[in-house]
């Protein structure tokens, strides 16, 4: 039985979503649907980049991953399917792979080109739910495209390193449900550069020494709960995808704001590190 994910920035008051998940079961009636997110900004291909990242390894493998975004087929936005780490991608050849391309080289990778043979002016719905279904099939990649070598890569997704090895420019790559900062430099940079020597994290006007393993590091949970500085405190954390997050404690972007807020961080705004 095939499970098959979506993603999208559809949202979730208009039909899309519901037409896709029909068209699915019309293929398909055994398949096994699950939604990771109809909540991507628009057309946020970084944004959606950094979930299908983090979601997809929590499937088993030969789990098919449909990914609505920037799905419009031009000259310059492709359709291609992938196989990588055992998984199945169908998307839009925009740089929404960039992140796990980066990290794992795809098996393979194909160009789709059954077009001709489908009316759709939303792709999503129509080519995509069929390459899926041929997959779920049994189907192989070629039959459903030409393989290819290279998909597009976004440039901006990797921090940059100063040619002393002294300094790591970030920048904000995602901001959760909560609020919390979600920069684009990894555990794994941050040591490989840092060699466990002193630094400063530098963030608009804040400034931090240490990055704590969970949430809860900042508390000093020694003290009396009255005395303890828990309401407001700023933290940086390496989270669970493995990236320097900047937060605030239990925060609540409704009421008392999150950390995006209070720190004047959006999008793509520079996050520093910078190491003795």
């Amino acid at each position: 039985m095939a499970i098959i994910t979506l993603t999208t920035d559809f949202g979730e008051k208009d039909y899309f979503v519901g037409a896709i998940k029909g068209a699915v079961y019309s293929e398909l009636e055994s398949a096994r649907i699950v939604d990771i997110s109809h909540l991507i900004s628009p057309f946020n291909i970084t944004e959606a980049a950094y979930i299908i990242k983090n979601a997809y390894k929590s499937f088993p493998k030969g789990t098919i991953h449909l990914i609505g975004i920037d799905a419009e087929l031009t000259p310059e936005n492709r359709h291609i399917a992938l196989l990588l780490d055992g998984h199945y991608f169908i998307c839009a050849d925009n740089g929404i792979m960039c992140l796990l391309t980066s990290e794992i080289i795809p098996e393979k990778i194909v160009e789709i080109n059954i077009h001709d043979n489908i009316q759709s002016n939303f792709p999503v719905l129509d080519v995509f739910v069929k390459a899926a279904a041929h997959i779920a099939r049994g189907g192989t990649l070629e039959v459903i495209g030409k393989p290819i070598q290279q998909i597009r890569q976004i440039k901006d997704v990797s921090p940059v390193i100063n040619n002393e090895r002294n300094q790591i420019i970030g920048s904000v790559l995602y901001i959760d449900n909560y609020g919390n900062v979600v920069t684009n430099i990894s555990r794994k940079l941050f040591e490989e550069v840092g060699k466990g020597r002193p630094f400063q994290l530098l963030a608009r006007n804040y400034k931090f020494t240490k990055i704590n393993e969970r949430y809860s590091d900042a508390i000093n949970f020694s003290l009396e709960k009255a005395k303890r500085e828990e309401d407001g405190k700023k933290l940086a954390v390496f989270n669970t995808a493995g990236y320097i997050e900047l937060a605030i404690y239990k925060s609540n972007p409704l009421t008392v704001g999150g950390a995006n807020t209070l720190f004047g961080l959006n999008f793509r705004d520079t996050v520093t590190l910078f190491f003795a």
